[in-house]
């Protein structure tokens, strides 16, 4: 279900109603507080770590979680904790930027959609939904293979196929937006088409941009470790979430430790991101503002 069919949900929504009754306010700050540290991860994370995730140590290959490693040593020696923080800095900075790189396509690509007349209209929003009938996942897959496996392949790849559905999402709320009374005075005023656009239109289109972006982080954070799973994203010795994993999987019966903990990373990244997703989701909606 889109975020705009949800945003538009009533009172007498019996969904909405019951989605009401299941959230919980610890739950919710305990999300937010959880993503707020990977973002904090993402930027530093690199410089957390412990000790050098890329340092060979074979004398301690795969040794259990201990004093000395927390989350134990990989099957190169290298400690699986500093291994994860560094990870978190290569999948949620690569996250980040395919999800900027595809808002900003799509923002520029659905206000000129919605503004610039209907055959301009016409030719984008085709141009969308060709975008959209392809199975994103296997197109990524395809350009990342086509580009060369790498964590930059990854990133080009998924900005170029996740874009469309901004596109038509900043389309219908810039449709309704430019025919609001504050617009129309604004224009009878004489402000200019630019000026229009930037200070009244955009400002007060893309809350749900904001809520879409956040709930995407999980799914395209998801599809980046995927692609390194698959090797054509980042590369061993990358200390990437889906590398770790990928470069793990041969030891699970003598080493779990090395894949379950990036594998536990991700999910509770994912999770805790989803959930902050819907609690912006529900501060940014009217009808369900006052459940919160």
């Amino acid at each position: 279900m889109s975020t705009g069919t949800l945003l538009t949900r009533g009172k007498g929504d019996p969904k909405v109603t019951r989605a009401r009754r299941r959230r919980s306010p610890i739950a919710e700050r305990i999300a937010v507080t959880v993503a707020l540290l990977m973002v904090v991860v993402a930027i530093f994370g690199t410089w957390l770590a412990p000790d050098d995730p890329t340092q060979v140590d074979l004398p301690n290959e795969l040794k259990g979680p201990s004093g000395a490693h927390w989350f134990g040593t990989d099957a190169s020696g290298r400690d699986v904790l500093s291994r994860v923080l560094a990870g978190g800095h290569e999948t949620l900075m690569a996250t980040f930027i395919v999800l900027l790189v595809a808002t900003v396509i799509g923002i520029v690509v659905g206000t000129a959609a919605a503004l610039g007349g209907r055959v301009v209209d016409e030719i984008l929003m085709r141009i969308c939904d060709i975008g959209m009938s392809l199975p994103s996942l296997i197109l990524a897959l395809g350009l990342a293979a086509a580009l060369g496996p790498s964590l930059h392949s990854a990133v080009i790849a998924m900005a170029v196929t996740w874009w469309p559905g901004y596109a038509r999402l900043v389309r219908t709320v810039v449709r309704e937006t430019r025919d609001a009374e504050y617009v129309e005075s604004a224009r009878a005023l004489g402000v200019g088409p630019g000026r229009l656009i930037l200070r009244h239109i955009l400002p007060n289109s893309l809350d749900v941009m904001y809520v879409q972006v956040t709930l995407d982080v999980a799914s395209a954070m998801l599809v980046i470790a995927g692609l390194s799973f698959v090797g054509v994203g980042a590369q061993v010795p990358s200390s990437e979430w889906g590398a770790m994993i990928a470069a793990s999987a041969a030891n699970i019966t003598n080493g779990w430790w090395a894949l379950v903990f990036p594998g536990l990373a991700l999910a509770i990244t994912a999770i805790a991101f989803n959930i902050s997703g819907d609690w912006l989701r529900v501060r940014n909606d009217p009808t369900l503002r006052g459940a919160s």
